[in-house]
């Protein structure tokens, strides 16, 4: 068999989806975010929605989605992405509009907004990226930085006593009424890639559907701001991000599927 014979389309296990432009990733290596944005336009793709598709990204390392994602997109001020969804939604009811948040924003600056837009239950799709910490700007302690979790700000761990708890922003707004899915994934392994894809796949369904608000939340390694290499951030998200953010279903169509 020789190379032009094995070179056909049946045989492609894998190709770039064309909602990604050309542009080079510039997220450091080992991130979670590219992951991420493939298989959310992957989605988009699947779906047949690329020129009815509206994204708002926020502040933080995914300030610069627009230049990844081949689809109409605006960036928001920081924590207002879903303020800024809601006018486009209600604007363009019949367009796909979705929010690419990190923890920093969504769960810090961004509180009230995300809280009011799903107890509304803003016919939106919030992909809710949280790695801990603010990581675009050194590090520094997020709402969801761990209890004794180090940080640039918490370089002894975060001291709940002084420093107060996390907040778990996804099952918070899974018991408002206006959520009608929230869920949360990673995508550390190829089989738990395929299953954060579903979950995009699944809020934009309901969009479709017009169900209300939904929020997939993935958790995610930041090997740069956690100082550690790629394998062992990975290693430490599992050990000690899932226990405190454990993966699944949280709430799925209107319904709270686990205890809180």
């Amino acid at each position: 068999m020789d190379i032009n014979t094995i070179i056909k389309p049946e045989n492609l296990v894998y190709k770039r989806t064309e909602c990604l432009t050309d542009r080079t990733l510039s997220y450091c290596p080992g991130c979670g975010h590219g992951v991420i944005h493939r298989i959310a336009m992957e989605v988009v793709e699947e779906l047949g929605i690329q020129q009815d598709t509206i994204g708002v990204a926020s502040v933080g390392c995914s300030v610069l989605a627009y230049d990844f994602m081949d689809i109409d997109m605006t960036q928001s001020p920081h924590g207002r992405a879903t303020a800024v969804a809601t006018g486009i939604k209600r604007c363009w009811p019949d367009k796909f509009v979705f929010t690419y948040q990190g923890d920093g924003d969504l769960a810090a600056i961004g509180t009230a907004e995300t809280i009011h837009t799903c107890n509304r239950g803003e016919n939106i799709t919030i992909i809710f990226v949280n790695n801990g910490i603010y990581g675009m700007t050194g590090g520094q302690m997020a709402p969801t930085t761990l209890p004794g979790m180090r940080s640039s700000t918490s370089p002894y761990g975060r001291d709940v006593e002084l420093m107060g708890n996390p907040i778990k922003m996804t099952e918070l707004v899974a018991q408002l009424p206006g959520t009608y899915y929230a869920t949360r994934q990673s995508v550390h392994k190829p089989a738990n890639v395929r299953k954060a894809k579903m979950a995009i796949k699944k809020a934009f369904e309901n969009q479709r559907l017009k169900k209300g608000t939904s929020i997939v939340e993935i958790v995610s390694n930041c090997n740069s701001g956690w100082k550690m290499t790629p394998v062992e951030s990975n290693k430490w998200m599992e050990e000690n991000m899932f226990p405190f953010y454990p993966l699944g279903d949280i709430k799925v169509d209107g319904q709270l599927v686990t205890k809180q």
